[in-house]
């Protein structure tokens, strides 16, 4: 298997400053998305170092009106008593991390056909159907949000690095993800199942399509540290990587 970590998973955006503590990610086409705007640390910071770090990142987005701030911190690296301690101190910063998994299409275990499940890349066709079953996931974060998203599905539609499948349990729209492909890897991201149609094996299903379509990749992903669908994951043959430390604050 490939040499992975979290360099290599997909940030929408580009970078609008490098130095030798940071790089700043910045995504103008998605102003409200939390995780393609923020700062990733190169080595971990010192307290100081982080409060200079928040205060030129908290007045960059202030400028696009954006009202949150996302930090990312070393793969691997445990956050230091120090900062801990000073995140601590104030109750709206978010303390999380990240899990990436890994595999090799071969070992992804056998799924179950089932003719009421069929999974499908997207095409014109099936376009309007997934540009729906997405927006009604994306209105969770609110209709300005889901908005903004629409634009930003068209264009990975319309990028080649990008595949976006669709899965229909008896005609119905239950499912989908985005394949970001590289050289190396095919990235599953955006993985999510209708909550009418969950522990049916659509998630299983979407995922055996992506094994099947880069079988000569490694396919990889990112979970939430807290989430269970980790547990999934595991259970599927991926193989645990690394975590990754981040940290949120939203401004009301």
């Amino acid at each position: 298997m490939e040499k992975i970590n979290f360099h290599d998973i997909y940030k929408p955006g580009h970078t609008v400053l490098e130095n030798e503590l940071f790089f700043h990610n910045h995504n103008p086409d998605m102003l409200l998305q939390y995780d393609s705007n923020f700062i990733s640390f190169k080595r971990m910071p010192s307290v100081q170092e982080f409060e200079e770090a928040h205060h030129y990142l908290r007045d960059f987005h202030q400028k696009y009106g954006q009202k949150h701030v996302r930090f990312y911190f070393p793969d691997g690296e445990e956050l230091s008593g120090e900062l801990l301690a000073f995140f601590q101190k104030d109750e709206d910063y978010t303390v999380g991390f990240l899990e990436l998994f890994a595999i090799l299409p071969a070992n992804f275990p056998q799924v179950q056909e089932r003719e009421e499940i069929i999974v499908e890349n997207v095409t014109d066709e099936t376009w309007n159907d997934y540009l729906e079953f997405q927006y009604e996931q994306d209105s969770v974060y609110g209709e300005n949000f889901a908005e903004k998203k629409k634009a930003q599905h068209l264009r990975n539609y319309c990028d080649e690095s990008i595949l976006q499948l669709i899965a229909f349990y008896k005609g119905k729209a239950a499912g989908s993800v985005d394949v970001i492909i590289k050289e190396r890897t095919a990235e599953i991201d955006g993985l999510m199942v209708h909550e009418d149609f969950q522990k049916k094996g659509i998630g299983s299903r979407l995922q055996k399509s992506v094994m099947d379509q880069f079988n000569d990749k490694t396919v990889i992903l990112v979970a939430d540290g807290e989430d269970t669908p980790k547990e999934m994951y595991r259970r599927q043959n991926y193989r645990y990587i690394g975590k990754q430390y981040n940290l949120l604050k939203v401004y009301e």
